[in-house]
Formats: C-alpha cells, structure tokens, sequence
C-alpha cells in the first residue's frame, strides 16, 4: 500500500513561523512535524510515498530529498497553487496507482500506529474518528458499528483525525482543480461505502501556536 501526506498548506495561523517555512518543517521538540509521520509510516511497513506541496514547497523537497534516509521512496506532486484536500489528492492519483492508499494530513501529530491500516479496504473510504477537540466540539461524523455517517445534531459525534484509507473509485467523475473532500465522503456515506474505527490515542490538530506547544509538552513528557 502507498501512502500520502497532504503538506500543501500555507498553515496561515501559524504565523510568523510559516512566513519563511512551510507548515510540514515547523518543529515540534526540535523535529519537523512532517518527519513524525516518515519514521512512522516506514516503522509501520509502508515504503513509497507521495507529498504534495504548494507553499515553499522546494523546501520539503530539499530536506526530504529522495525519502532514502527515512527507509522511504518518497515523489512529489507540485500544485503551485493550492488545491484544498480533493484537488490535491486527485492530482496525485497518477503517482498513487489503482489501489487503495493511506493518507495522512500533514499538520496532525498523533502516535496512531498506521500498520492498523494496512488491510483491504471495505468499500470507497475508511477514516480514523478522534474524540472532539475542545475547538471543533461538534465533530464531523457518527461510527456506528464500524460504519460512518454523517453528523446529526444532539446525537453524539467524533472528529475526523485527517487519517484515512481511500480508493482511488472514490474521484470518479471529478475534474483537476481545487476542491474539498469531504463532499465526496459524505456522498460515499450515503451510499454505504465508508467505514471506520475510533482513535483514542494521542492526536494534535496543528492549527494554531497553542496547539504546537501542547505537541511540545507531550514530547517532553515522554523523553
């Protein structure tokens, strides 16, 4: 299975870090956020990669380089501008092939071990729910006996983690540009073709400088 980290965000509330410095090469503890997810993803078996970029995009090429050094082939797919989630991976499908593949967002810290993912994919998507984060109370999706659905309100939720499974089936029909994912996610759901598992586990969202110090703090708690 290959495997993808969406890093092609300009990470604007992360300012003034991400002025010079694309979001995936902002440290945590002295580590690229980008590189937590390379040493976890070849400790879990998965050994080619693709990475998108947009902003300062070069540079993720040029720490990265090939991919060698973290037990990885890694290729690049340059989108010059930004392509939100949809376009972005959609773009890229040329370098992912036929089969399912795992992609991961690029600005999330988590210890999710993604060898779990590793398994034939039961329909169109499979997403890892987290519980609610204080800033995105409402969640995104219910889990009901290992199927997702979309939330409805008063009945209890989960967050999408930004970690998934995705058959390439699931970008039928769809045309280069930008667009967002989870339309094609809840129209996969209503069609019974989404499953998922909750996370329970360590999982930051790196949206904002708090929450890089909360990953902070974590690392430090554990070395």
């Amino acid at each position: 299975m290959k495997a993808m980290i969406l890093a092609a965000g300009k990470g604007e509330r992360m300012r003034p870090l991400t002025l010079h410095t694309p979001k995936p090469l902002v440290r945590a503890a002295g580590t690229p956020l980008i590189e937590f997810h390379l040493n976890a993803l070849a400790a879990a078996g998965f050994r080619q990669l693709v990475i998108n970029h947009a902003w300062l995009g070069p540079q993720i090429e040029a720490y990265l380089g090939d991919g060698a050094r973290f037990g990885l082939s890694i290729r690049y797919s340059a989108e010059g501008e930004p392509l939100e989630t949809g376009g972005g991976i959609f773009r890229a499908l040329p370098l992912l092939g036929d089969e399912p593949f795992l992609v991961v967002n690029g600005d999330v810290w988590t210890d999710f071990d993604f060898k779990r993912l590793r398994r034939p994919l039961d329909g169109l998507a499979h997403l890892v729910l987290v519980d609610n984060p204080i800033h995105h109370p409402r969640g995104d999706f219910r889990l009901d006996q290992g199927r997702v659905s979309d939330a409805v309100e008063g009945e209890a939720s989960l967050t999408y983690s930004g970690i998934a499974v995705l058959h390439p089936r699931l970008f039928s029909g769809c045309q280069a540009g930008a667009f967002k994912l989870a339309p094609l996610l809840r129209q996969a759901m209503a069609a019974g073709q989404v499953s998922g598992e909750h996370f329970a586990g360590r999982w930051v969202d790196v949206g904002t400088h708090e929450r890089l110090a909360e990953v902070e703090r974590l690392l430090v708690a554990e070395a």
